[in-house]
């Protein structure tokens, strides 16, 4: 039934997004699929924690989110939690149908480490009913004509291994990453064949133990409001953890896995693009600094096998070191770059504060601002105090790793905007996403700049298919090509940006 009142609408609201479209692409020039390379992937994403519910059945073990969620609802905007998310557990047929309607290539979608391994490790059980799952929504997938695009680490750390021994960080979770990715490997890479170790470590790092304003909560209580923490160290060390971990995965399947698999791997990193808030040597100092600890932090090891040097000066002895065999294995270490891009911010120089309590939150000496003083914003607002719409960053940060990096093969992983969901808006008013429609196109529009420049892209993944749950922000927001009706048995329906989306894939 669900199906058929979401079909009706598709059918009701197809000429008015339609005609969206049209209205949009007289102020813009023409896009679609064809300004793009012939090989080029088009989808969408999502992660397990925010999509599939199901979060306490069918043998699944609790992960850190589901402890921090419940434990901490202070922290979440609305005191929400994925205990039931989208429900895409039980519908992932339904959904499936729908990305195939949309014209997807590919979905990408995380395990849920605590899903497949309740106890974190293969010693301590599989869990069949979470093999299962996702066996049968890569199958899925596939029967559908599309590929899939595997996370294998989207934040949800399984409750047991932070209980015994701290999680990322402790070093021991190297080896239970690695165990727990070739159990991945294993099970699911004869139809798995683009693999992401981790997705955006900045944020799990940076959040979890510098702000503690999401799982797991930690934090100096300088900075927030944790029960313990070190936010001058435990970023670092969790980062440097987070990074051997991808290292040994990768390493892992480039030597027992891929030759016969013939499967590719890489990562996922966030990173917004910083603008010199003045035409002065220290802001534009200031916007690269901010860039390094954003999205260098990672990606140098990954690339060159060593943090960058300006993470090492500002950052000094509480910067773990690489071992030399550490550094060679790293050197290189992804067969391609998923990169995250939302947003931009304007960066200026701070200088080195005296008698204040040292974090690595303010170590890179950058204030970040979306609206400088003078009032000028680096773009429109949106629901998100931290996400304004700077589409024009997207060519800047692909040709900076054209330049920089070696201009390795890179897929957007996720690239959207949200709008706030308000509870008193009929549904059919809420599915017409102007502001959606227009961010995709300039995005989109940018990207293809770039790889008509040289920047060496394969894909684009927008974010998100459905609404979700978003992390800190709950469902406050709704990011998706879809409407999910919380009020409503979870009916989807499309917004005036899934057609869009789907007349862009049929240009």
């Amino acid at each position: 039934m669900a199906m058929a009142i979401n079909r009706g609408l598709l059918c009701l609201f197809c000429l008015l997004a339609l005609a969206t479209t049209k209205a949009a692409s007289q102020k813009a020039p023409p896009l679609g699929r064809s300004n793009f390379p012939k090989d080029f992937v088009f989808g969408a994403g999502s992660a397990a924690y925010q999509f599939e519910g199901g979060a306490f059945i069918d043998g699944k073990g609790d992960s850190i989110w589901d402890t921090f969620t419940h434990e901490h609802p202070e922290k979440i905007a609305d005191h929400s939690n994925g205990d039931i998310a989208d429900d895409m557990y039980h519908r992932y047929k339904g959904d499936v149908a729908l990305m195939k309607e949309t014209g997807l290539d590919g979905f990408r979608f995380s395990i849920a480490w605590s899903r497949v391994l309740p106890k974190g490790r293969v010693s301590g059980g599989v869990n069949p009913l979470g093999v299962k799952y996702y066996n049968n929504l890569i199958d899925e997938i596939l029967a559908n004509g599309m590929v899939p695009y595997v996370t294998i680490f989207h934040w949800d750390l399984p409750q047991v291994l932070e209980d015994e021994y701290g999680g990322f960080r402790n070093k021991k979770i190297v080896d239970d990453f690695r165990d727990y990715a070739e159990f991945l490997f294993q099970t699911f890479g004869d139809r798995v064949k683009h693999w992401f170790t981790l997705n955006e470590p900045y944020t799990y790092s940076y959040f979890g133990y510098g702000t503690g304003t999401m799982a797991p909560g930690r934090c100096s209580n300088y900075i927030g409001n944790c029960t313990a923490g070190d936010s001058a160290t435990e970023p670092y060390i969790v980062t440097h953890h987070l990074i051997l971990s991808h290292g040994a995965a990768v390493k892992l399947y480039r030597e027992k896995y891929k030759p016969s698999q013939k499967g590719e791997i890489g990562v996922t990193l966030v990173t917004a693009w910083f603008v010199p808030t003045t035409l002065t040597t220290a802001s534009e100092r200031a916007a690269r600094r901010a860039l390094d600890f954003m999205f260098g932090w990672f990606l140098h090891p990954m690339t060159y096998g060593d943090y960058p040097k300006t993470i090492r000066a500002f950052a000094g002895n509480r910067l773990p070191k690489f071992t030399a065999e550490e550094t060679a294995s790293l050197q290189k270490s992804y067969d391609f770059l998923g990169v995250n891009y939302y947003t931009g911010f304007f960066a200026a120089n701070v200088m080195s504060p005296n008698n204040v309590n040292v974090s690595m939150t303010t170590d890179n000496h950058a204030n970040l601002t979306s609206v400088k003083d003078d009032g000028i914003a680096i773009g429109q607002a949106t629901a998100l105090n931290w996400l304004y719409v700077y589409p024009k960053g997207i060519r800047a940060l692909m040709l900076y790793l054209r330049d920089n990096y070696g201009n390795p093969p890179i897929y957007i992983t996720e690239n959207g905007i949200a709008e706030a969901n308000n509870s008193t808006l009929p549904v059919k008013e809420a599915l017409k996403d102007k502001d959606r429609i227009e961010y995709l196109y300039g995005h989109l529009f940018y990207l293809s700049k770039a790889i008509e420049e040289g920047a060496n892209v394969k894909g684009y993944f927008m974010w998100a298919f459905m609404d979700d749950f978003e992390w800190d922000a709950g469902f406050s927001v709704r990011f998706g090509l879809y409407y999910i009706d919380y009020s409503d048995g979870l009916k989807r329906y499309p917004k005036y940006s899934a057609y869009w989306y789907k007349k862009f894939l049929q240009t």
